[in-house]
């Protein structure tokens, strides 16, 4: 049985590639939900935003292209392509595209 699903195993890919950005929305593309991990790919046209709400586990969230704004605790950090964060559990956290924006997030409970 395969963990991790809607996503090629063996071969190698582009990981930002594997979401699309639609028009005026929040695309996302689950690889894993169970009671101890959660990874998901997301892509927010400019200007969709998940609005602040809190985690039962921490997550770290990698930008894969443009640049997201993850705001935790009322603070804003500016992700770039490359760039790390992590939304620590039971933290109110936000995050928005302040242009299109493909992320990564990994939540681990």
């Amino acid at each position: 049985m395969s963990i991790m699903k809607n996503i090629d195993k063996a071969q190698v890919m582009v990981l930002k590639d594997q979401v699309s950005y639609q028009e005026g929305q929040i695309v996302s593309k689950t690889l894993v939900q169970n009671e101890a991990v959660s990874i998901t790919l997301f892509a927010f046209d400019k200007g969709e935003e998940i609005s602040t709400h809190e985690s039962g586990g921490d997550a770290f969230v990698t930008c894969l292209d443009g640049t997201g704004e993850i705001t935790i605790d009322g603070v804003k950090y500016e992700l770039h392509e490359g760039e790390s964060i992590v939304m620590p559990a039971k933290h109110p956290h936000a995050v928005y595209g302040k242009e299109q924006y493909k992320m990564l997030l990994v939540v681990v409970f």
